[in-house]
C-alpha cells in the first residue's frame, strides 16, 4: 500500500480540500499568510506546505528510522514515477503531482527536501553552523523558493538568495521554538561546535539540564537568525511583485525573537507563542506595508 494512501476514487478537488486542512492544523502561521496570496494559487501553496508537512512529521509517524527511510523513499519514487500502485490515492501526493503539473515546478529541490529530512530521523549531531543553515537552506529556503514560483506561475521570481536567508532566518527561529519538543525527543539540531564553545553537550540538552551555556547558544543563534533576516530585508527588491507573498511568514520572526529575548525564557521549557489575532494582524500590516 502506498505511504498514508486514501481511497483510489477520491479526486483532485478532495486533495487539496485535505491539503489546506492540514495546513490549518498543523502549520496556522503559513496558513493565514497564505490567504493573503491570490485565491487562484492558494490551492498550490497549501499543496507545497502539506508536503513539508508530511515529511517532516516522519520521524514521528515511524516506529524507526528504517521505517521512516523507507516511507521517505516512497515519498522520492513517487516524484520519480516509480512508485507502486496509485500515487494518486495519497492526497498529499495527488495536490503535489498538481502543483507541480500546472505550475512547472521541477522536481529536484523537493527530492533535495526529502534528503535533507533524513537526518530527522536520526540522534546525530549536527555537526557545525554551516551545516545546520544548510539544512535550512534546503527545507524553508526550498519551500520560500517554490512558493515565489508557484505564485509566479512556473516563471522566474527572482530572489534566490533572498529566499536562501529567508530561509534560514525561518528555519532557525522554528528550531530554536520547537527545541522543547525536540530536546524531549532526543534531537539536537543546534551545530556542535556552537555548543563546544559555551560547554553544553548533547546530554545537556536532552535530559533538561540546559544551564546558562546553553542560554548563550541559542542567544547567538538567534543574532544569526537576525542577521539572515537582515540579509533578506536588504535582496527583498530582487524578488518579482506577484511573489512576494510566499515571504509574508518572515513578518512573525522578528515577534518569535523577541519573545525568546525576554527574562525568564528557557530554552527547555518556554513556550514561544503569540495570540493568534496578533499574529493576524503582524501578517496583515506587512501585506498593506510591503505590498504582494
Amino acid at each position: 500500500m502506498s505511504e498514508g494512501a486514501a481511497s483510489p476514487g477520491r479526486d483532485l478537488g478532495f486533495a487539496l480540500a485535505h491539503c489546506e486542512a492540514l495546513v490549518r492544523e498543523g502549520d496556522p502561521d503559513r496558513y493565514v499568510a497564505t490567504l493573503f496570496a491570490p485565491a487562484a494559487f492558494r490551492p498550490h501553496l497549501f499543496a507545497l506546505t502539506a508536503f513539508s508537512l508530511t515529511i517532516a512529521r516522519v520521524r514521528e509517524a515511524a516506529s524507526n528510522p528504517m521505517a521512516g527511510e523507507i516511507r521517505l523513499q516512497w515519498w522520492r519514487d513517487a516524484l520519480q514515477g516509480e512508485a507502486r500502485g496509485d500515487v494518486r490515492a495519497n492526497p498529499v501526493a495527488a495536490a503535489l503531482e498538481d502543483a507541480i503539473v500546472r505550475r512547472r515546478l521541477g522536481r529536484r529541490p523537493f527530492v533535495d527536501l526529502i534528503d535533507a529530512r533524513v537526518f530527522d530521523l536520526y540522534d546525530d549531531p549536527m555537526p557545525r553552523l554551516n551545516d545546520l543553515e544548510g539544512y535550512c537552506g534546503e527545507t524553508a529556503s526550498a519551500l520560500f523558493r517554490l512558493g515565489a514560483l508557484v505564485l509566479c506561475d512556473g516563471s522566474e521570481p527572482g530572489g534566490a538568495a533572498a529566499a536562501g536567508h529567508a530561509g534560514v532566518a525561518y528555519g532557525l527561529t522554528g528550531l530554536l521554538r520547537a527545541l522543547p519538543w525536540h530536546a524531549r525527543s532526543g534531537q539536537v539540531y543546534l551545530p556542535a561546535d556552537l555548543l563546544a564553545r559555551y560547554g553544553v553537550t548533547r546530554e545537556d540538552i536532552v535530559t533538561g539540564r540546559g544551564g546558562p551555556g546553553l542560554k548563550g547558544a541559542c542567544t547567538e543563534l538567534r543574532t544569526i537568525a537576525r542577521r539572515h533576516l537582515a540579509a533578506y530585508e536588504a535582496a527583498r527588491d530582487t524578488i518579482a511583485p506577484a511573489a512576494r507573498a510566499a515571504f509574508l511568514p518572515l513578518a512573525l520572526v522578528p515577534a518569535y525573537l523577541d519573545a525568546m529575548d525576554r527574562a525568564g525564557y528557557d530554552p527547555l521549557s518556554s513556550v514561544v507563542e503569540i495570540p493568534r489575532w496578533r499574529r493576524a494582524w503582524r501578517l496583515w500590516r506587512a501585506w498593506r506595508r510591503r505590498g504582494p
